[in-house]
């Protein structure tokens, strides 16, 4: 007896191109899933430069009128020794007198922080590096041109004055 070779049927070659097809797509997912968590990976690390690059509120105070009206945001940014005043009212002091601002500390007197600029909106003032770390409020006293020595102390009662929040970096 001769042996002869199994006759091949139609179905036999469409699944051997059916698999190698599914074996192509799954080759090509595989390879889009790669590509896509690579860039995915890419993406974060750009978005984390991007939040380091970015300035972070280190302090923030919305200091009150008598009213409870805000009258000027306090803003302080993490790394800098300045302190970004904005005046959010239109109250000014007048031709002899001056706006100083005051850190408050929880008990102790209060330290004086400088004198706030009339003439400008958004006045900046330089800062110790450790001038708030003890401070749960800020004041604004209304003080003779120039402001006062840190010995006198603010006057009272405070023209404006509200919480300092520590912001979490």
């Amino acid at each position: 007896m001769s042996a002869n070779p199994a006759p091949t049927t139609r179905a036999g070659a469409y699944w051997r191109a059916g698999a190698i097809a599914l074996m192509l797509l799954l080759a090509v997912g595989i390879a889009a899933g790669i590509s896509m968590f690579e860039q995915f990976v890419a993406q974060i690390h750009d978005l984390q430069q991007k939040v380091q690059k970015t300035a972070q509120l280190q302090y923030v105070a919305v200091l009150l009128d008598d009213k409870g009206e805000p009258a000027m945001l306090v803003t302080q940014m993490a790394g800098e020794n300045v302190l970004q005043l904005q005046r959010l009212n239109a109250v000014l002091e007048g031709r002899e007198d001056s706006m100083q601002l005051w850190a408050l500390p929880t008990s102790g007197t209060p330290a004086s922080l400088g004198v706030v600029q009339s003439t400008i909106k958004t006045p900046r003032l330089e800062i110790g590096e450790q001038a708030l770390t003890n401070a749960s409020r800020l004041a604004i006293s209304v003080e003779s041109r120039g402001g006062v020595p840190q010995s006198q102390g603010p006057r009272l009662p405070y023209l404006f004055s509200g919480a300092l929040v520590r912001k979490a970096l």
